[in-house]
């Protein structure tokens, strides 16, 4: 009967630690960098796909979890163009949960790091929207 009731609890510890969404400081590095929006899901299902953006997200990130968000536009030349507004930002891990907490002088909000690679990042609002973003391929016109 211990042999089982071991083997519960231990399937259930691997369960609970695989299904965290808690991400490490050295994953956390890969927000650094162009994020461009690729989709967003709503609350109902419907999905929303983005093939053009106006702008594009740069995050910056330093190994404190502090970080700015600035809201940057591509230019023909494969540059990009801030007009030097930013957003802070703090991660927080609560309760295997990562957020990322913005602020601004006007406003704060937070949204859930749902995923985090090197080519995919996705979050979800407080609004339940997912936002879904991929890396940027810089274009050039010669």
């Amino acid at each position: 009967m211990n042999n089982i009731r071991f083997f519960f609890y231990l399937c259930s510890f691997v369960l609970l630690t695989s299904c965290s969404s808690s991400f490490s400081e050295e994953k956390l590095q890969e927000l650094n960098g162009y994020w461009e929006i690729t989709k967003v899901e709503l609350p109902d299902g419907t999905t929303k796909e983005f093939t053009v953006n106006g702008s594009i997200d740069f995050f910056e990130i330093n190994n404190a979890g502090q970080g700015k968000r600035f809201k940057v536009m591509p230019q023909f030349n494969g540059e990009y163009l801030t007009n030097q507004v930013s957003e802070d930002f703090v991660i927080q891990s609560q309760a295997d949960t990562t957020w990322i907490n913005y602020s601004t002088e006007f406003s704060s909000w937070k949204e859930q790091l749902i995923e985090l690679s090197e080519k995919e990042l996705v979050v979800k609002n407080q609004n339940d929207l997912i936002y879904t973003y991929k890396r940027p391929v810089p274009f050039t016109l010669k």
